[in-house]
């Protein structure tokens, strides 16, 4: 398994266990954050190290190349002395040089792949945190929306504190309700009588005799 597989293993093996226990959602979304940031900072350690290792197997590569075209050129003088015994010895030193050169440049070819690899998963995740960032935002916003709508709901529920001020504004209306009902009942009927004679308005006929008087003094 690559890096990049590795990476999104990881991720979604901590993000299930948050989800799992039920923590606070805006503390699973930026653990999450955190998670993705931690491995895009891996990978790109990996992608770091990756072309350092390239660029050192180049070198090698060049230098063993160059060190067999230096033997090549010590047996071409070597055979133009007359010495072909030592020639041979050079020509099979730049042998040896020449298989070094050939292996490291198909490292070099493998880790060119690697590292091409490497920086496309690298992309790949810059742009998914991307995107999650966005989404963890409106994530936030719609959680701490269905908190509020809970917590509003909870408040007007059953036992919440809104509910109790409506059952003791009810009760308070019914005892209301019984003093009233308790003094009807212990007044006394002729005070009652008098009472509401004194309270009757005055009728039609004395308020246009009054009205005469202040017209026609």
């Amino acid at each position: 398994m690559g890096v990049w597989g590795r990476a999104l293993q990881a991720i979604r093996a901590n993000l299930g266990s948050m989800v799992s226990q039920a923590e606070d959602p805006e503390k699973v979304l930026e653990q999450a954050m955190v998670e993705m940031q931690n491995h895009l900072i891996q990978l790109r350690q990996a992608v770091a190290q990756a072309i350092a290792t390239q660029k050192r197997t180049e070198r090698q590569s060049q230098q063993a190349e160059t060190l067999a075209q230096e033997w090549y050129n010590r047996a071409e003088l070597a055979l133009r002395q007359g010495d072909e015994a030592l020639a041979r010895q050079a020509l099979g030193r730049r042998q040896s040089y020449l298989g070094s050169a050939q292996a490291l440049a198909s490292q070099v070819g493998e880790q060119l792949q690697l590292v091409s690899q490497l920086k496309d998963n690298m992309h790949r995740l810059e742009i998914k945190i991307a995107e999650a960032r966005t989404q963890k935002d409106m994530f936030i916003a719609r959680a701490r929306s269905a908190a509020a709508s809970q917590r509003l709901q909870e408040m007007m529920g059953q036992g919440g504190p809104i509910a109790a001020f409506e059952q003791m504004e009810q009760r308070i209306l019914d005892l209301e309700a019984r003093a009233q009902a308790l003094g009807e009942l212990n007044a006394d009927p002729l005070e009652q009588r008098f009472t509401a004679l004194e309270a009757s308005p005055p009728s039609i006929d004395s308020e246009l005799a009054l009205l005469k008087q202040r017209i026609n003094p």
